[in-house]
């Protein structure tokens, strides 16, 4: 192969496309009953926007960003994730003076350079939702029904949400003390990593997946033991709502995020059949950011689905889009009553193959065959003359010489092969 793709980057071919298409047209059924309208951000984005946001001290900046100069000298990154180009975007518009709450979603590809794996690639697509303008637990638990019902209209089956509470600024200074000072004591114990993260971001040492980090782990104290009487009561809020419901969430208190931005509410989806890696999607609050990127004190909360693992943990389905009708026209009069008549069919919203250049039938009928279509126009010169197409029925294997009118609009055509359709089970 003289042009291979890059490591870590992939096409996402016609079969598999159809899939992508199927789960956004499903977000999109989702989101707009929740009243969560689009917006579309560049990919593009200062670096220092996700230094200050998602934080110096994370795996995605120091060694995962795709980062850049720009000709007068800015860096500038390919966005890693979502929600700062959403925040930032937020408060570049001054959106908070027309709207005292907004409700956001976003799809479209990130970048992040890490080990490529099953799922988890070096371009990756997610679809994702915000919510700013509200602090309360009751936003919290909107956004985690949504993520249920979006779940639930994929049809994906045996997920488990997991969730927790980061705490905010008042409660998690003491804890992060305790947590480090635990960490300390069993440094020898520690990864390389995690030694190096103790003292710049205790938490990750909760979500390290090495085995001997886990042991050392296994009774660290919990940030849901230090919760100040405000989170505490946050979080049992938002459980309340679920639990009202009938929505299961399990309680991780090891689920800590690995963005600097989130506080309170976070939480985890988790799938089977995906390995050690079996995290499609997360989220959670993140108060403080909209201020700390120079817009107003106010709260926000959301969380981003992987298409890519979606679509690995999708049951069996058809969802592609087979066409309605192929037609095979034999010779150059019947190819110009083809054109015309799959140009009118197609303007009348139908699916419609068409294979013309002159093929023999058989050729024809082969590609015809591939395409999926149950029924097959044949139009050749006796048919042009009678004006009248052949019809044969691929899943019953039989011909109907001449049973549809070329002049037959849309509806009427769709009715007449829902006609043979059922003659041909009854006879069956």
């Amino acid at each position: 192969m003289k042009f291979p793709s890059v490591k870590g980057f992939r096409d996402v071919l016609p079969d598999e496309s159809a899939r992508w298409s199927w789960i956004e047209q499903q977000a999109r059924a989702v989101f707009q009953r929740y009243n969560v309208t689009e917006i579309r951000v560049p990919i593009v984005e200062r670096t220092s926007l996700f230094t200050r946001s998602i934080g110096d001290t994370t795996d995605i900046v120091e060694k995962e960003m795709y980062t850049f100069l720009d000709r007068d000298g800015t860096s500038l990154s390919l966005r890693p994730e979502g929600t700062a180009s959403v925040v930032r975007a937020y408060v570049e518009h001054a959106v908070a003076q027309r709207e005292p709450v907004s409700k956001w979603f976003y799809l479209g590809p990130m970048f992040r350079r890490e080990r490529p794996q099953r799922g988890r690639l070096r371009q990756f697509s997610q679809i994702g939702i915000e919510v700013i303008g509200r602090d309360d637990a009751a936003a919290d638990a909107e956004v985690l029904l949504l993520l249920y019902d979006l779940l639930e209209s994929l049809r994906v089956s045996g997920v488990e949400v997991q969730i927790n509470s980061l705490g905010c600024p008042k409660c998690r200074p003491r804890y992060r003390e305790i947590l480090t000072a635990y960490g300390r004591a069993r440094h020898e114990q520690l990864c390389e990593n995690c030694q190096r993260r103790l003292e710049r971001n205790p938490f990750r040492l909760l979500d390290c997946k090495t085995p001997s980090c886990q042991q050392a782990t296994a009774d660290a104290p919990t940030m849901l033991d230090h919760l100040c009487a405000e989170c505490a009561e946050h979080f049992a809020a938002v459980r309340a709502i679920l639990a009202r419901e009938q929505i299961e969430a399990s309680v991780n208190p090891r689920i800590v995020r690995g963005l600097d931005y989130y506080n309170r509410t976070a939480f985890e989806v988790l799938a089977p059949g995906l390995g050690a890696q079996n995290a499609i999607g997360a989220g959670g609050r993140y108060d403080g950011l909209v201020k700390d990127l120079g817009g107003p004190d106010i709260g926000g909360v959301g969380f981003a689905l992987g298409v890519e693992r979606l679509v690995m943990v999708l049951p069996e389905m058809e969802v592609g889009h087979l066409p309605e009708v192929f037609i095979c026209p034999l010779g150059t009069a019947a190819e110009m009553e083809a054109m015309h008549l799959a140009h009118r069919m197609r303007r009348e919203d139908m699916r419609v193959e068409i294979d013309a250049g002159s093929k023999s039938l058989k050729s024809q009928m082969r590609r015809a065959d591939r395409s999926g279509a149950r029924y097959v126009l044949i139009i050749g010169e006796e048919e042009v003359v009678e004006q009248a197409a052949t019809v044969r029925d691929m899943v019953a294997k039989r011909d109907h010489p001449k049973a549809i009118p070329l002049a037959l609009s849309g509806s009427e055509l769709r009715t007449a092969l829902a006609r043979l359709g059922e003659q041909a089970a009854a006879s069956a």
